[in-house]
């Protein structure tokens, strides 16, 4: 049976529209705990990202290519339970974030990539994390989320982002490549840097940074001599970051007044291990997530498990 699952993967992984071009894409992301176990339902429990981007005009010579994003977001947290109805109980805040995103992505020619964002939002009872919570318990029909009337109180939520990634090796047939990833947020809601690694282990040959659905780069036109091309590989991103300052445990500096909020841990390990691939005008990627403790005096001290499902389609 894996075997046949095997090869129907391979099979579906190579259908896809080979030299031409697409300069647009709509991106549809879901992050879950559910995608991981169907017990767990704790800490970060959702996130869902819809999202546009497009190539710009380029102007600059060392760039291979210039990429506008749009993004709409929104992400939900919860103690150990979403059930726990005694304030003391909660090992940490329930909260919720919905934010637009705004990102232009610096694609250059010497294979690194500056990503550079800003987002506006609300945090609190206005980004409707209860309301999404239980939309989604009644559609798998668990029992009602209770304990939301002492969330993250609401608070302006404004924040810049910036993503710089480097490839540092490949082998001479790009059946592997392992590339430095680095971010840094400063702002209302999130305050941290990190640094890792991305290594890709390719099903077939892997495509240059510039032109891989990676990080995002696929998407071509009249500018360059880049086409679309059919990718399949395995990836692991192992990254460690410091964190200052995160409003969803600690509540925002701009409203004191959150009933239940909690220390930070500072020094947290990221390990995301996934899968994407091409087929026609989509990309798909599922990923496995854990990190380590995010707050202090959590129940379940052995960090937490998560799943992402990313749909993408191209456009001309």
């Amino acid at each position: 049976m894996r075997k046949i699952i095997f090869t129907l993967f391979l099979f579906v992984a190579t259908l896809t529209i080979s030299q031409e071009k697409f300069s647009k894409e709509i991106s549809f992301i879901t992050d879950n705990d559910l995608y991981v176990s169907i017990i767990r339902d704790r800490y970060y429990t959702s996130g869902i990202f819809l999202g546009y981007k497009y190539l710009s005009k380029n102007k600059k010579e060392a760039l291979e290519k210039k990429i506008i994003e749009w993004q709409l977001k929104h992400e939900m947290y919860t103690p150990y339970k979403p059930t726990v109805t005694n304030i003391l109980e909660h090992d940490r805040p329930f909260a919720g974030y919905l934010y637009g995103n705004f990102g232009v992505n610096r694609v250059y020619k010497n294979e690194q990539i500056l990503k550079t964002s800003i987002q506006f939002g609300v945090i609190g009872s206005n980004a409707k994390a209860k309301e999404v919570q239980q939309f989604i318990h009644d559609i798998y029909g668990f029992k009602k989320a209770v304990g939301w009337q002492y969330q993250i109180e609401n608070a302006l939520a404004i924040n810049f982002k910036a993503n710089y990634v480097k490839q540092l090796y490949k082998t001479q047939n790009n059946s592997l490549d392992i590339s430095w990833v680095n971010n840094i947020n400063i702002g209302t809601v999130y305050t941290n840097a990190s640094t890792g690694f991305y290594s890709r282990v390719g099903l077939k040959p892997l495509q240059k940074l510039t032109n891989s659905i990676t990080f995002g780069t696929n998407l071509n036109n009249e500018q360059n001599n880049s086409f679309r091309e059919i990718e399949s590989f395995f990836y692991i991103n192992p990254m460690i970051r410091y964190a200052l300052y995160d409003a969803t445990i600690e509540g925002s500096f701009l409203n004191t007044t959150s009933p239940v909020t909690k220390g930070l841990m500072p020094f947290i390990f990221n390990l995301e291990i996934g899968i994407k691939f091409t087929a026609n005008r989509f990309n798909f990627g599922y990923a496995f997530i854990y990190n380590t403790s995010k707050s202090e005096g959590l129940r379940y001290k052995y960090g937490h498990k998560y799943g992402a499902i990313s749909i993408n389609y191209l456009l001309r």
